[in-house]
């Protein structure tokens, strides 16, 4: 369960990677656009786990070694944003967010399980 304050700094992160991303994005992943879902800060608020999903890409795994290979360049850029809202500034981790991903399965497979009742419903009023 994450603090208050870990809460409060993930969004000042989230929103500060955002910009930067929107920014100088392109510099990184070129034709590709990265949204920050979520960031995790642990209690001593020194490390960030960043997760990105990617729109236009074909692999995403290979974006976030791409991402990760830039992660001291985008904290530094990072520092300089947040310099007055924070003593230190967190060593980034950047993961994949597989959240949609997930969420088309669970769709696809609820779509099967009510086509499978609607078959058997079918099947028990002809007999």
């Amino acid at each position: 369960m994450e603090s208050k304050r870990q809460q409060k700094f993930a969004g000042v992160i989230q929103e500060e990677l955002a910009a930067i991303f929107q920014r100088e994005g392109s510099a990184y992943l070129p034709n590709t656009l990265v949204t920050i879902t979520k960031v995790r800060v642990s209690p001593d608020l020194a490390v960030a786990k960043v997760y990105l999903s990617f729109l236009n890409t074909s692999n995403t795994t290979l974006s976030v070694a791409e991402v990760n290979s830039h992660s001291g360049e985008i904290r530094y850029k990072l520092g300089a944003r947040i310099r007055h809202q924070a003593r230190v500034v967190p060593t980034l981790t950047f993961f994949v967010d597989d959240t949609n991903t997930y969420v088309e399965q669970m769709d696809k497979l609820f779509d099967k399980i009510s086509r499978d009742r609607e078959e058997s419903g079918a099947r028990e009023e002809s007999e």
